[in-house]
């Protein structure tokens, strides 16, 4: 508003300094057209309204520097651009001149006759006494607009951003109280898309708790299980040994138990400490053939179920990558092939072109579970009664996302999972 007010005045001074020039100088070359010019001399005193001049001031001067004006008005200052003008070399002059207590207009124009040049001068008095009235209601105005701005600006950004203090407030108790109800949205502008997204944040926030819940569930009883097995079986040796032993076949059988017990204890522990772990930490990355790190997963796999019949076809497939986190990997695939399939049955495996299949006999996944599989903690209701912790297959996912690759679980018409686990890489020929 203050920069408007300036331009407008500005703009109306250019525009009135302007009309009054091109004013002065056409009635001055009217003027100095006129035959009654040439009677004038230095004594001669004629009125201003004879040469149709009427509001100006006339004066003359000579290319010698003499000046003469037909009225008895304060000396007008006259110097170099209307001497320039009398001796021919412009054809006019315009410039401000001050003369006593006012400034004038002087326009200067040659005459008729050789060597002399007419000055017409009009008091600027009556245009600045305007210039000032018109500054001071600008000033006004421009005031009055900056405040009226102020208190419209204020007022538009209390309420525009009332909004973003409900919301400040809303965040700042759910802080406080861990309430993770969702926040109301109001409109369709930024504020309630930020609202939504803090109520995805939310959903995604209550998800994780939940989670945390289950897998402090979920491991709470996957560890009570072993540990009561444990304390058990050890309380029977003291209690033999105590009586004078057992028999070395029901002995051999209990530290067999015990040792089952102890190596689910320890991949229960191992899966949470590797989906625990900082996902940004360095790891050491290296050329690996994914043949042979499936080759090392079947053979550790088979002693494990040993009843389970593996049909594998593997190609040469060099993945740039982690070979210890790959191999896990691997094997939570063939773990979970290997759990769900019947006693005898068959896990099929291909890799092929970067992509691992592992197919088995089992029940397959329900609809309802199939989103979910690779969820961190997520156990279906059918695999709760079998051992496990759920984490298998979420560290499945999170390694094939670590390596650029993807992962995922569907349904063979025939009966079973199917999960395929695909990695970038490229075939080298073996030296």
């Amino acid at each position: 508003m203050a920069v408007l007010a300036l331009g407008a005045y500005l703009t109306v001074r250019m525009q009135m300094q302007a009309s009054l020039d091109a004013s002065l100088l056409d009635r001055a070359e009217s003027a100095a057209q006129t035959p009654t010019l040439s009677e004038l001399t230095v004594e001669m005193r004629w009125p201003s309204w004879a040469f149709g001049a009427a509001d100006v001031r006339i004066a003359f001067i000579r290319q010698d520097h003499k000046t003469w004006s037909i009225d008895d008005g304060p000396v007008l200052g006259l110097g170099d651009p209307e001497l320039e003008v009398a001796r021919g070399e412009t054809k006019h002059s315009i410039r401000t001149i001050e003369a006593g207590n006012s400034k004038y207009r002087v326009v200067t124009v040659p005459t008729r006759d050789d060597g002399v040049a007419l000055v017409i001068a009009q008091s600027l008095d009556s245009q600045e006494t305007v210039l000032g009235r018109l500054g001071i209601v600008m000033l006004l105005f421009g005031v009055a607009g900056v405040i009226a701005a102020g208190v419209a600006g204020w007022g538009v950004a209390r309420n525009g951003l009332r909004p973003v203090r409900r919301l400040t407030e809303v965040v700042e108790q759910i802080a406080r109280t861990e309430d993770l109800t969702p926040i109301e949205v109001e409109g369709n502008d930024e504020i309630a898309r930020l609202s939504s997204a803090f109520n995805a944040m939310l959903a995604a926030l209550e998800a994780s708790r939940e989670r945390q819940r289950q897998l402090v569930g979920d491991a709470g009883h996957e560890l009570r299980t072993p540990l009561t097995s444990l304390r058990t079986n050890l309380d029977l040796l003291l209690q033999a040994d105590q009586s004078g032993g057992m028999p070395a076949e029901a002995r051999a059988e209990l530290l067999d138990d015990v040792g089952a017990q102890i190596e689910e204890m320890t991949t229960l522990i191992g899966d949470l400490v590797e989906l625990g772990r900082d996902e940004h930490a360095p790891h050491q990355v290296e050329l690996v053939d994914l043949k042979e790190v499936l080759d090392r997963a079947i053979s550790r796999v088979r002693r494990r179920a040993s009843s389970i019949d593996f049909d594998v076809e593997a190609n040469d497939w060099w993945v740039t990558g982690e070979s210890a986190a790959l191999e896990r990997a691997v094997m939570n695939l063939l773990d979970n092939a290997a759990k769900w399939s019947p006693v005898d049955g068959t896990v099929t495996v291909r890799l092929l072109d970067g992509s691992l299949t592992v197919a088995d006999q089992g029940p397959g996944i329900s609809e309802h579970d199939l989103p979910y599989v690779f969820d961190r903690f997520y156990r279906s209701t059918e695999s709760r009664a079998m051992p496990g912790s759920g984490l298998g297959l979420s560290i499945v996912r999170q390694t094939a996302i670590r390596h650029s690759g993807s992962v995922e679980a569907t349904n063979l018409p025939e009966g079973g999972a199917c999960l395929v686990l695909r990695l970038p890489g490229r075939t080298l020929q073996r030296v």
